[in-house]
């Protein structure tokens, strides 16, 4: 059985200047760069939203950030305008060492449905195709770094876990954007909730 390294969405919006910046995001190049080495599968998501995402706070007149709607039947937050295919923001970073990664999963492609996880969209109707690619490359066990704690790391590393995946989150790899004070606590607990374990790099063997 073979480990893969998974970065989530170490994206131009995310880290500081960026559209959507996650406080400190850039904190998790290095260990993701550091991490590569240590594995022999390195996959990667990518958020890569059309221009009229329903998830963009801009599309909901009267709305702001953070806001609720229900979009396709489920409950969205709102953001601002980010990740939009083949822009600037949605490059992966630049200091982030591309060389490795094998292949990529884009996710959060169609308009009127968000996805959070690398694996599948909010209402898990559409496969990503990552679980298939693990599979397929005999992988059990996946590693976790990248952007949002409180969100796609969140979503990525339980669904990994439902799938039955043994997966751990590094947590000097991981920054969260933490719209409520105390969110990315509580997304933590239920990522060990859910068997998730939570590690420091040098615990990688």
């Amino acid at each position: 059985m073979k480990k893969a390294l998974l970065i989530v969405d170490v994206q131009n919006d995310f880290l500081p200047g960026g559209a959507l910046p996650v406080p400190d995001g850039d904190a998790v190049i290095p260990v993701a760069n550091l991490a590569m080495p240590l594995f022999e599968i390195v996959l990667a998501t990518q958020d890569w939203h059309p221009a009229n995402h329903g998830s963009f706070a801009s599309r909901h007149p009267g709305h702001k950030t953070g806001d609720e709607v229900f979009l396709d039947g489920l409950q969205l937050t709102l953001w601002p305008d980010h990740c939009v295919q083949n822009t600037h923001g949605a490059d992966f970073a630049t200091e982030l060492n591309r060389r490795p990664i094998l292949q990529v999963f884009r996710k959060g492609t169609e308009k009127d449905s968000d996805s959070y996880s690398g694996f599948y969209d909010n209402a898990h109707r559409k496969s990503t195709g990552l679980a298939e690619y693990l599979w397929a490359s005999d992988v059990m066990e996946i590693t976790i770094v990248g952007l949002t704690t409180d969100y796609c790391v969140n979503f990525t590393s339980t669904d990994a876990r439902a799938l039955g995946l043994k997966t751990t989150v590094i947590l000097e790899g991981v920054r969260g954007v933490e719209l409520k004070p105390g969110d990315c606590a509580k997304a933590l607990d239920r990522m060990r909730s859910t068997g998730v374990l939570l590690q420091s790099i040098s615990e990688l063997e």
